[in-house]
């Protein structure tokens, strides 16, 4: 059930208030967030909003604060830049909002604000397509995880539908966490440990998307170091995706098992001291320094263990399974 939300009356007459950009002459209802008004149409908010809806057949009061005949409702508590970002995406996107979703890149700031809003007014869709994004930037499949890669292979990961910047990881983890998104986490975490390497990274602060700083609070780095380590150990052991190199048992159609035996200690050097966590991924190197046997059984025991530890990856963050986290998606 949606919670009640008070909507007290403009604020007292010394305020000095700000006309927004966006102010259509033929608006019928002016918003007030902080000391920014914003004119817009009633018909435009109650489409999408039943928060709106509700509101606009209440009666007036007598003295309710009008601008040009349009009354005014105060967003206590709102940030007028969050208005804005919510306005600017309604409006533009008001013929098909569904299409929003696979329109250009959104920067952060903007996701954030129609999560927050779209929940507190009940923008259904709008809170539905930013939450797609972030789900879109962290799957809950294997298939998902790979096909983002393949975007970009064999470079850093930067989002698809939503703007980069140097400290856009942590800020996706901390605004997932902090709206109980649950299914984005296990990804969001694992690719703040995988490009934020050394461990000191984690809890470094990076230049963000507007001008402020991005850094994890201290729940998350706690998590982060103490999952990175137990994604570096879990990597090598049986049936994860490292595990071949451990249990070597391809000897019997091996044609070169000096080559081969010297190649997996040098794998094993590899991944130790230069890719300690190249977990979901692999080394294409791999294929010159075994036989083809060799090299095929080393594969197939790859792509298993990366399925594991897929399976397995909520529960390395002290997460539920996949299974559960499903659950809570929009």
């Amino acid at each position: 059930m949606r919670k009640a939300i008070s909507l007290p009356l403009l604020q007292s007459e010394g305020t000095s208030v700000i006309r927004s950009e966006i102010w259509y002459e033929d608006g019928s209802v002016v918003l007030q967030a902080q000391d920014t008004q914003f004119r817009v149409h009633w018909g435009v908010l109650a489409q999408q909003s039943s928060f709106f809806r509700d509101i606009q057949d209440l009666p007036q009061p007598s003295n309710q604060p009008s601008v040009d005949g349009c009354p005014i409702v105060e967003l206590q508590g709102d940030d007028s830049a969050d208005v804005e970002y919510l306005l600017k995406v309604l409006y533009s996107s008001s013929v098909n909002i569904s299409t929003l979703l696979t329109q250009t890149a959104l920067p952060l700031a903007a996701v954030r604000a129609l999560i927050r809003l779209g929940r507190k007014y009940d923008f259904s869709e709008l809170l539905k397509s930013a939450v797609g994004r972030l789900q879109y930037e962290n799957p809950t499949t294997l298939a998902g995880f790979e096909a983002l890669i393949a975007i970009r292979p064999m470079k850093p990961y930067e989002p698809i539908r939503i703007v980069h910047y140097p400290g856009i990881l942590l800020d996706i983890l901390t605004l997932a966490r902090e709206n109980e998104l649950l299914s984005v986490l296990p990804c969001a975490y694992f690719r703040v440990i995988s490009h934020c390497n050394p461990v000191h990274t984690v809890i470094r602060w990076y230049p963000g998307g507007d001008g402020t700083t991005a850094s994890l609070s201290a729940i998350d780095q706690r998590r982060c170091v103490i999952s990175r380590d137990e994604l570096v150990k879990a990597r090598f052991q049986e049936g994860y995706p490292l595990g071949w190199l451990q249990n070597w048992e391809f000897d019997s159609d091996c044609a070169d098992p000096a080559k081969c035996n010297h190649g997996r200690n040098t794998r094993v050097h590899y991944y130790i001291k230069c890719a300690p966590l190249w977990i979901l991924y692999r080394s294409r190197d791999d294929q010159k320094v075994l036989c083809p046997a060799c090299y095929g059984h080393a594969t197939a025991s790859t792509l298993a263990g990366r399925k594991k530890m897929w399976e397995d990856l909520p529960g390395l963050f002290a997460l539920p399974a996949w299974s559960e986290l499903k659950k809570y998606e929009l």
